[in-house]
């Protein structure tokens, strides 16, 4: 479930020059291109495409807040240009989504199928879109490990992006923080990654909280890590937890040690760290702080970045600390190409927000940071995409430019909970009631922004991954399964990653959020069903599972499921589920199902602030698609764009995709 980012930051720099040295230098190994290709921009002239992405954007939402006048600019563009939903992936997972967009092709064509797969051999669940390897050859000496290889961190969504082929035909291609695309990858594109990019404990965020108050040892926080911090004499003496430090036996945690000194009279405090002092008030985040993590003494070192937030002086202590960031001036690992280039938006705008999502919900689910506190964060984590817009826009000439932003997303993810009366979470909340139709309202600015670069030679085209669904109701697919009988489990404890799972007995599995497996001869490592028992055992699984209702209220928890052969193709078929399970609207695989584990009751309330999803049947969350163009697709998906925008180009659609454009008539259905 971990890259591991000091593996590979040590594999990034390579092998050591002198073994009897015992610490060495070492050479850089990774690296991410160098610019433009020589042919950028010499067969498009003057021709433009802009596409930007506003993750989870609704088209019911979306036509509502239009009627209402609220959203002028998409209006505008519906009216003048065509509005669309936008049919998503199967399954509708951001990952899954974005590839079909980058690749052209389904799952089976790019090899994602969740945000989790698992290692059939020994079932443990992994991050689906990249991966981290240790160097194959070390050498121990005392204490330390030195590498005589390098390691490497690999993007495993498979085909070829659509901006490849634009510049292998000489057109230039900016492509901004689009999701499953780390690492990024010498191509001739200019590229941030996004979605995807761990921070520098090789986690998708792991956040610090330090606290006076007694922290519960039962308690688990799934998205940071508590500690008990000590007021003494106005004073509090702490360290901050960094890369695993993989230059030493057993790769010990890596740290910083600070101090913060409390006024005694008013709500200030100041942070002591590494020779910098930081001046805050209660209630205050900090601007980025660089942190240097000390792997090698002397001679080699990770560069960080973090935000502290002071929370609280009085009556109690509580400090937050952002996860650790990946520091774009001086980046570990290739979150940008060519490397420079994550360097070169820094200099222009200070340093950003590098994690792949940098919105803390994992924070505000945890009831570390408040409703409000959630939304200062995310409002600095949107002032900085505004602030790239403006950048990349002001020196947009021609080529593509794609431009990815995750707020709406995020926030519905967790206020859908303030709208919606008959969520079991509901609150009244009186102002976070808009707070997810304002996150509209913003992005008609951006989209004023960007409508405002338009002229006669550019494309415009609009569109989100997918919509959003309330989130009433968690089912628990593995706890279904055992007690069906098609999981026989050791003991009654709800251990993750399958710990308690006799796969002697066991026929079935989940992993991910819409996946089921088959235990099937030959593939998983203990696998028990025969081939010539699958088509059999799917059929019955199927049947019991569209009969599954709520008792609660008779509603159908399962609309729709699918067998991958039936709706995937491609090389990758072999890695994909055997069945993609598709949940009505107001349920959704809960938290528990994803990683392995078998909690008591199959069906529970969601109380949880993460209120609204959209894991669930893809027909009942589409996404969104404007442009400026008239759109001749009777039914667009998201596998139609990569042909669409290599067409603007006077580009042929490539092998494997098999969407096509939806500006030409007949296509998309």
């Amino acid at each position: 479930m971990r890259t591991d980012i000091g593996q590979a930051y040590r594999g990034r720099k390579a092998a050591w020059a002198a073994l009897a040295a015992a610490v060495l230098m070492l050479a850089a190994t990774l690296g991410c291109g160098s610019g433009e290709s020589p042919k950028a921009g010499a067969a498009a002239g003057e021709k433009k495409v802009i596409v930007i992405g506003f993750d989870g954007m609704d088209p019911k939402i979306l036509t509502r807040l239009m009627q209402e006048g609220k959203l002028p600019n998409f209006k505008k563009l519906a009216k003048e240009g065509d509005f669309k939903e936008l049919g998503t992936s199967m399954p509708p997972q951001s990952p899954v989504a974005w590839s079909d967009f980058i690749t052209g092709m389904n799952p089976g064509g790019h090899g994602i199928f969740d945000f989790i797969h698992r290692e059939p051999g020994t079932m443990f669940p992994y991050l689906s879109t990249s991966s981290a390897e240790p160097p194959e050859k070390t050498v121990t000496v005392g204490k330390w490990v030195i590498p005589l290889s390098s390691g490497k961190v690999s993007l495993l969504r498979r085909g070829k992006a659509f901006w490849e082929y634009l510049t292998d035909n000489g057109v230039k291609a900016t492509v901004f923080r689009v999701p499953a695309n780390f690492p990024t990858v010498k191509d001739g594109a200019r590229q941030l990654s996004g979605m995807g990019t761990p921070d520098m404990q090789g986690t998708y965020g792991t956040y610090s909280y330090y606290t006076d108050e007694k922290i519960d040892p039962d308690r688990k926080l799934s998205g940071g890590r508590a500690f008990r911090a000590k007021v003494r004499a106005n004073r509090v003496a702490a360290s901050l937890p960094g890369p695993p430090n993989t230059f030493l036996k057993d790769a010990p945690q890596s740290k910083v040690d600070f101090v913060v000194y409390i006024d005694p009279e008013n709500p200030v405090a100041k942070i002591d760290i590494q020779g910098k002092e930081i001046i805050m008030k209660e209630g205050e985040w900090s601007d980025w702080v660089k942190i240097d993590y000390e792997m090698v003494p002397y001679l080699q070192s990770a560069s960080g970045i973090v935000r502290f937030y002071l929370k609280e002086i009085r009556p109690g202590f509580k400090l937050y600390v952002t996860p650790v960031n990946i520091d774009p001036s001086s980046p570990a690992l290739p979150i940008s190409s060519p490397e420079d280039y994550s360097e070169d938006i820094a200099e222009e705008i200070g340093l950003y927000y590098t994690q792949g999502i940098p919105e803390d919900s994992k924070a505000l689910s945890e009831d570390v940071l408040a409703d409000g506190e959630f939304l200062q964060q995310a409002d600095i984590v949107f002032g900085e995409e505004t602030d790239m817009l403006e950048l990349e826009l002001g020196r947009f000439r021609s080529g593509l430019l794609f431009f990815y932003i995750g707020r709406v997303d995020q926030l519905s993810h967790m206020f859908w909970r303030t709208m919606d009366p008959k969520h079991p979470a509901y609150e009244s909340a009186g102002k976070l009631r808009a707070v997810i139709e304002n996150a509209y309202v913003e992005m008609d600015a951006v989209l004023g922004r960007v409508l405002g670069v338009v002229d006669e030679n550019t494309t415009l085209i609009v569109l989100s991954d997918h919509g959003f669904a309330p989130f009433y109701r968690a089912f628990n697919l593995n706890s279904w399964l055992a007690r069906e009988g098609y999981v026989t489990l050791t003991d009654d404890t709800e251990s993750e990653f399958f710990q308690n799972v006799d796969w002697k007995g066991t026929r079935a599995y989940g992993v991910g959020f819409n996946g089921l497996y088959l235990n099937m001869k030959g593939r998983e490592g203990g696998g028990i069903v025969a081939e010539g028992d699958r088509d059999a055992l799917l059929e019955e699984i199927t049947e019991k599972l569209l009969a599954v209702k709520d008792p609660g209220n008779g509603k159908q928890v399962i609309t729709k499921i699918y067998r991958a052969e039936d709706i995937y193709s491609g090389p990758f078929l072999k890695d994909a589920p055997d069945l993609v399970i598709g949940y009505d609207s107001g349920y959704r695989a809960s938290w528990e199902t994803v990683l392995g584990s078998f909690p008591k009751e199959i069906l529970r309330d969601n109380k949880q602030k993460w209120s609204g999803d959209h894991l669930i049947e893809a027909d009942l969350v589409p996404g969104i698609l404007l442009s400026n163009k008239k759109i001749a697709a009777g039914r667009p998906t998201l596998r139609d764009l990569a042909p669409t925008i290599l067409g603007e180009f006077g580009i042929e659609k490539q092998e494997g995709m098999t969407g096509n454009s939806v500006f030409e008539v007949g296509t998309g259905k």
